[in-house]
């Protein structure tokens, strides 16, 4: 007997290489088929997995989504620029196991905290442009494509968000919502340079509130919203400053529909904005047993395995979701916004 399905849009948030446990939601919420998708708000590496898996429903429905999404992560791992040449990816840390790159990897990864790209890396190398060009047919999705899209970048200039939709998709606005400032080149956009949108949305939930009809989010989140221990050691505290840059945005946007919402429930008589705040329910999928343990520096491990590691982990979470809190979608939120974010 068929199940209908149930229409959502979803927030990804961007995280380097632990987007491979997005990757392992998606997979999993596609193969469960009881999930309509109206839109998707993402940055980074949660923009790569939305516009990879629209391509695939839109080639041929959810089992090409989730082949076109294993193509994807495959090439990330198979052309990382920190793979060493004859050692295949048991080279990038140096054994079969771990999380952590390998120290002349880490090396580099410091080496770019006090020199500039436009110094370390003049060409600006970047294999994402090249797996893009080849697994993305961007002039088919800006005119075709059926799902909302609503990617972030930041405008370097002024620090304000750019929301790139449909008919505005492309090679360079895919790279520039996952432009990493100390890795890469501004990407320029129509005299415009832009750098990762992580700095002002990571994700931006205001486009799925405002252009899309669907009462329920679901957040796929990277990031702990809480860290046990205050860090103390140098590498620490650059690791969560930077953490915090990446989640600051996302954390404002998240109170402030908290309190929206608080408001709206207490209202009588208020218009269109407030029944739709008030109608909104949301639910969180995230990764944080899996992902709080590990390091910044892992955001750049592009091992196949460690990637695939993620995905299973993913895909476990997205289960236990579907179990313990999907019969509640579209009746109410999963997601305590007080406990979380008020």
């Amino acid at each position: 007997m068929l199940q209908s399905k149930k229409q959502v849009s979803l927030a990804l948030q961007g995280g380097g290489a632990h987007g491979a446990f997005t990757w392992g939601v998606l997979d999993r919420l596609l193969e469960d088929g009881r999930v309509r998708i109206e839109g998707i708000s993402a940055t980074s590496s949660g923009a790569m997995n939305a516009v990879t898996m629209t391509q695939g429903l839109l080639r041929g429905g959810p089992d090409a989504a989730r082949e076109d999404l294993g193509r994807f992560w495959e090439m990330v791992a198979q052309r990382s620029p920190f793979q060493m040449p004859g050692h295949g990816m048991l080279g990038l840390l140096g054994g079969a196991g771990g999380t952590e790159p390998p120290a002349w990897m880490q090396a580099y990864i410091g080496l770019s905290r006090s020199l500039s790209p436009y110094v370390v890396n003049p060409l600006d190398i970047n294999p994402l442009r090249d797996i893009l060009r080849e697994l993305i047919d961007f002039d088919r999705l800006r005119q075709d494509c059926p799902t909302k899209l609503f990617i972030a970048a930041t405008r370097v200039n002024n620090g304000r968000i750019r929301i790139f939709k449909n008919g505005e998709l492309s090679v360079e606005a895919m790279l520039a919502s996952a432009c990493v400032p100390s890795m890469h080149h501004a990407v320029e956009i129509d005299g415009e340079a832009y750098w990762d949108g992580g700095f002002s949305g990571n994700p931006a939930l205001f486009p799925l509130i405002y252009d899309c009809r669907s009462e329920d989010i679901v957040i796929v989140m990277l990031h702990p919203l809480q860290r046990e221990k205050t860090p103390t050691s140098a590498s620490a505290i650059w690791e969560h400053m930077t953490e915090l840059a990446f989640n600051t945005a996302f954390m404002r946007e998240m109170q402030s529909i908290a309190q929206l919402k608080h408001q709206a429930e207490q209202l009588w008589g208020f218009g269109p904005v407030e029944r739709r705040i008030k109608r909104l329910k949301l639910h969180l999928i995230e990764g944080e047993e899996s992902l709080s343990a590990l390091s910044h520096n892992s955001r750049f491990n592009a091992r196949l395995s460690f990637l695939t590691h993620l995905r299973d982990r993913g895909r476990d979470h997205a289960t236990q979701w579907l179990e313990e809190q999907f019969p509640q979608v579209g009746a109410r939120s999963t997601l305590d916004l007080a406990a979380h974010f008020a």
